[in-house]
């Protein structure tokens, strides 16, 4: 990414990961620009809020359809700026698309029901209404998926939208979807983007017209924006960091449970927030368990995903790369033993498999934004739930078993937002509720009718007919 003057304004570029070739530009937002963002989103929120539900469903309908005729267009933006692989390319833009779909449905839904008042005489009408500008601050591992999870909603309910991609992935995560939008009929002002760094970020948070902020990312940028958000009584939803536990019963198919392991960790060179980080294996197999997973590690693909057939890309910038070896060496000077990878190649780091880690080493404990998986042997049930439970985090876990009674069983003793049960840590539903506890998160906000919960409040209305009169 890289920043240059022009005589207008200052731009962003967008550069290629791997090549730097120039993917184009956009400006970028002063603080304010951004508070005059959220006065024009201000602006528009009245008439956008009174249309029609079926007319917003309509044009979000639309937009779905236009992102699908643009896919390749999408899927090259994803690959080339964000890094992505072309499965998880076409993934994140058909599941884009479902949002836009699901939102679409959520406005024209059923009203939440509500029991009418106790006081005879006053007819009460209680229904959801919209908050009015949501603030939206997006990450660049799946800047459209992401930003879509939020943005669709919002509109959907009859919000206006204020959206700050990361300065990774300003194209795939802010000017797409601008586009999209407009072009499937969105009224001017309804969704303004705005582009920027920490500072503009913050001048999202703190203006004025913003109701709501919607952020995803990292755990200490989250902490500030909630004590942002907390002190200006702005309502916020915190999606953030996971030391996500993946569980091994040692009645799993071995085979099965490193695929689901490998897919779970290395995907996006593990730059995902519901990764498989520690791998929880029950003693009596951890030794298969960990040839198995370091087989399939070793043998995946590395290269440049839009010009080759690589399953692992490049990490999204060299200072992530730095982190990611210095917490291998220090995970392996602290006892750990690195099986395979380990080592940066170039832009890419190689999935990496630690074996013999303990909760006193560092890596049981902090996120490693990277394809690393920590294996840690337990004996019993309930030593995998110590362990599992023994984080400050608590975004998704996974229980990975042949027997689907034991796994539910297992299920409701891990301290987290998402559990699944013979399979991985990476899944998304638009249709089902999606958050985190402790250091993951302030709970869902996300998917189905926790959207609804997030992106709206209560409206209440009494009316007494005759009008009542009082002693004084």
């Amino acid at each position: 990414m890289q920043v240059t003057t022009a005589t207008e304004a200052a731009l962003l570029t967008s550069r290629e990961i791997i090549t730097g070739e120039e993917l184009g530009s956009v400006p970028l937002a002063t603080p304010g620009a951004v508070a005059a963002a959220a006065r024009r989103a201000a602006a528009a929120a009245p008439a956008w809020a009174a249309r029609p539900a079926a007319e917003r469903a309509a044009i979000l309908s639309r937009a779905a359809e236009l992102l699908l005729e643009r896919d390749q267009e999408a899927m090259d933006l994803l690959v080339r700026e964000g890094g992505s692989i072309t499965g998880k390319a076409f993934y994140e833009v058909h599941a884009g698309a479902a949002e836009l779909r699901h939102a679409a449905a959520l406005a024209t839904g059923p009203d939440s029901p509500h029991g009418p008042g106790s006081e005879p005489g006053r007819e009460t009408e209680v229904s959801r209404v919209p908050l009015g500008v949501v603030g939206v601050i997006v990450p660049w591992n799946f800047p459209l998926l992401l930003g879509m999870r939020s943005v669709a909603p919002a509109l959907a309910l009859g919000n206006t939208v204020l959206l700050k991609p990361d300065p990774h992935t300003p194209l795939s995560g802010g000017r797409l979807f601008a586009e999209v939008l407009a072009d499937a009929g969105l009224p001017e002002g309804v969704l303004e983007v705005v582009h920027g760094d920490a500072d503009a970020g913050a001048a999202l948070v703190q203006a004025p017209d913003v109701a709501m902020v919607s952020f995803t990312g990292s755990t200490e940028v989250g902490r500030e924006i909630g004590a942002t958000a907390g002190r200006l009584l702005k309502r916020v939803v915190l999606e953030l960091g996971g030391q996500n536990a993946f569980v091994v019963l040692p009645d799993a198919d071995i085979e099965q449970a490193a695929s689901a392991g490998s897919w779970g960790s290395f995907l996006h060179q593990g730059q995902i927030c519901m990764a498989a980080r520690r791998h929880l294996v029950h003693q009596d197999v951890v030794e298969a368990y960990t040839e198995t997973l370091a087989r399939r590690a070793a043998a995946l693909r590395i290269g440049d995903p839009y010009r080759t057939d690589a399953q692992i890309g490049p990490v999204i910038e060299h200072g992530a790369l730095t982190r990611i070896a210095a917490a291998v060496e220090e995970a392996v000077a602290q006892g750990a033993r690195l099986v395979t990878g380990g080592r940066m190649q170039g832009p890419f780091f190689p999935p990496t498999v630690l074996a013999d880690v303990t909760p006193k080493m560092a890596v049981f404990h902090k996120e490693v934004f990277g394809p690393v998986a920590a294996i840690t042997a337990f004996a019993d049930d309930d030593e995998a739930i110590a362990l599992a439970n023994t984080s400050d985090y608590g975004l998704t876990a996974a229980v990975y078993t042949s027997d689907a009674d034991r796994g539910r069983a297992l299920a409701p003793r891990l301290r987290c937002g998402v559990v699944h049960v013979g399979d991985q840590t990476v899944n998304h539903d638009p249709a089902l509720p999606f958050g985190g506890i402790g250091a993951s998160g302030n709970a869902s906000g996300f998917g189905g009718r926790a959207a609804l919960d997030a992106f709206t409040r209560w409206h209440t209305l009494t009316t007494s007919s005759p009008a009542r009169a009082y002693p004084f």
